[in-house]
């Protein structure tokens, strides 16, 4: 494996591949260990995942046509609505070819993207038509465009419209028509009293991060690095990133380390976000790899503290308890960071 475990207060390798169900072996074996698509360990795991819970109650809650909750965009109820069993599904690590898997996708697709491609938050009661162009926001398209892209989806022309969005409202190039939802080009966002905003950030980077290196077309390039140079334009373990007017400090959340990851964001996703880009051997990620490392329990593991419990289809881990679900986070970053 590496140095990266000797930076730890125990070895959590074997809680994870052992000790912590399907789902989490099968990201371990996956991301960690990086055993191939076809290796039998991790077909086993990924088919063991999918019989289980968190994956397989999920599932079992969705409605025949593809939405949870009630139909249309899906945004609401948070965190039971559709677009939230999409994205947790994928950080989950979900089997693309379910059909349940399939038929979300699909159903997010024709009912929650506005006319201009970029996702939309619309809230509400349930609706029928599609969102309009001024309720896109950079975290729940980045969100779902990673999911999309992680499901297998980077080919279909809608997504594309979304990536094409993404990009276009990061770098402000083009005939982009900005809205109250997203005010202008760099992460700017009307929940933010438009100024830049971060949790968006780190949603946005971690899609377009996902597109494999050979398919990125400029304009992706140039988000991406737009995107890498804004989360490092601050020192993300201070996260003092642009806040609303009158904030004299940055949001407790930053320092919550939680799974799964709804629009919130935390110091590990800004981590996990440069590290997918290619910055995560960039010196000014120091400080905040040590304090990653300062989280740690003294048998090398993390603890949930932004878990989404209660409000969720099934729960996924006990408030404050050692998570293996955060743990891999972490050990993803730090694998990679060496």
């Amino acid at each position: 494996m590496g140095d990266w475990r000797d930076r730890l207060r125990g070895d959590p390798l074997p809680w994870l591949l052992e000790g912590s169900g399907p789902a989490v072996r099968h990201l371990a074996l996956r991301d960690i260990l990086r055993r191939p698509a076809d290796d039998p360990e991790l077909v086993a795991a990924r088919t063991a995942a999918s019989a289980a819970d968190p994956i397989a109650g999920i599932l079992a809650a969705q409605a025949p046509d593809g939405w949870w909750s009630m139909p249309g965009p899906g945004y609401s109820p948070k965190y039971t609505g559709t677009v939230w069993q999409l994205i947790f599904l994928d950080q989950l690590g979900a089997d693309p070819a379910n059909p349940g898997v399939r038929r979300a996708c699909e159903y997010v697709l024709v009912h929650t993207q506005t006319p201009r491609g970029g996702f939309g938050a619309w809230q509400g009661r349930a609706r029928e038509t599609p969102p309009p162009p001024a309720t896109a926001i950079h975290c729940l398209n980045g969100n779902l465009v990673r999911a999309l892209v992680g499901f297998g989806w980077l080919d279909d022309p809608r997504v594309q419209r979304a990536v094409g969005w993404e990009a276009a409202a990061i770098t402000g190039d083009g005939e982009f028509a900005w809205t109250a939802s997203t005010p202008g080009p760099g992460f700017r966002c009307g929940a933010n009293y438009g100024e830049p905003c971060a949790w968006g950030a780190a949603k946005a980077l971690l899609a377009l991060a996902r597109i494999p290196v050979e398919r990125r077309s400029p304009a992706v390039q140039a988000a991406i690095g737009a995107g890498v140079e804004f989360l490092l334009s601050r020192d993300p373990a201070v996260a003092d990133y642009p806040m609303p007017p009158g904030n004299a400090a940055p949001s407790s959340s930053w320092f919550k380390l939680g799974f799964p990851s709804g629009y919130v964001a935390d110091v590990l996703q800004v981590l996990e976000a440069l590290v997918e880009a290619g910055a995560g051997r960039d010196p000014r990620l120091g400080h905040a790899i040590e304090w990653l490392l300062a989280q740690q329990d003294g048998r090398g593991r993390w603890a949930n503290r932004y878990p989404y419990a209660g409000k969720m289809v099934v729960d996924v881990d006990r408030p404050g308890a050692p998570s293996p679900w955060v743990t891999l986070r972490a050990c993803r970053v730090l694998a990679a960071v060496g």
